[in-house]
């Protein structure tokens, strides 16, 4: 089994970076929209979505931030850490079949208290940001390590 470990307080540094990727796919905005209750037609109707200034569907804001989640919990500052807060700006819409990529940079840490600042920026597959933002995460002293658990198989029927 595939093991994940943290970057403890003391090993993060400012200016460290890290990247995540993930494709979006249908059942991701399907499941996120059960997940969270957020059907509005501009996420699930193509019809009613092309009638809107996308001219199509688009994922939910929230989906993509997940991701800067994901990114943190995976990667920096890893398991054991916990996400305290996210500033972000929605730059340009998430469609299905978009590759995102998420990355983040230590941008300062607060001795004393183990709470570091990150930059927070999701790029789409042309380069073009659609989230920017900030978050502030309590990081473990200790070292980490362990079983990446692998994602729950889900199906929408």
């Amino acid at each position: 089994m595939k093991k994940i470990e943290n970057v403890t307080f003391d090993e993060m540094y400012v200016g460290q970076t890290c990247s995540y990727e993930k494709t979006v796919a249908e059942e991701d905005i399907l499941l996120f929209a059960r997940l969270s209750g957020d059907v509005n037609p501009v996420h699930l109707d193509e019809e009613f979505a092309k009638t809107t200034q996308f001219g199509g569907r688009i994922a939910h804001g929230m989906y993509t931030a997940a991701l800067i989640s994901a990114a943190m919990a995976m990667q920096i500052p890893g398991p054991g850490s916990i996400y305290l807060g996210q500033t972000m700006k929605f730059k340009a819409p998430v469609r299905i079949g978009d590759t995102l990529t998420v990355n983040i940079e230590v941008t300062g840490k607060r001795e004393g208290r183990n709470i570091a600042t990150l930059s927070t920026v999701v790029t789409n597959q042309h380069g073009k940001k659609v989230v920017t933002g900030e978050a502030t995460a309590l990081v473990s002293g200790d070292k980490i390590i362990v079983d990446a658990m692998p994602v729950p198989e889900i199906r929408i029927v």
